[in-house]
C-alpha cells in the first residue's frame, strides 16, 4: 500500500460510524475506455456526476457512496490507480 493510501486508511479508521457516506472525486483523460473503467468502480452509477474541463481534454467524475468500512474505500482507490492518467482528489 502506498504511503498516501496508508495515511488515508489511518484517518478513516478513526471514524466511529459506519457505513459512511464517502465522496470520491477523480479526474481522468476524456477517453471513453477510462471513463467506463471509473464508472465500474461504483455500485450505483446513478449517483455519478460528470464535469468536462474547459478544454474538454479531461472529465471530472465524482460519486457519493455509502461505504461499509475503511478497507472498501481503499480498495476503490487501489483499483482507480490502475486507470492510466487518473488523478484522485
Amino acid at each position: 500500500m502506498n504511503e498516501n493510501l496508508y495515511k488515508l486508511r489511518q484517518i478513516l479508521l478513526e471514524q466511529r460510524e459506519w457505513p459512511l457516506l464517502y465522496y470520491f472525486k477523480f479526474i481522468v483523460p476524456n477517453d471513453k475506455t477510462k471513463i467506463e473503467a471509473v464508472k465500474l468502480l461504483f455500485l450505483d452509477p446513478s449517483r455519478i456526476e460528470y464535469k468536462t474541463s474547459k478544454d474538454i481534454h479531461y472529465i471530472g467524475i465524482s460519486c457519493k457512496q455509502y461505504m461499509p468500512d475503511a478497507d472498501s474505500i481503499i480498495e476503490i482507490y487501489r483499483k482507480a490507480g490502475l486507470v492510466e492518467g487518473l488523478i484522485a482528489l
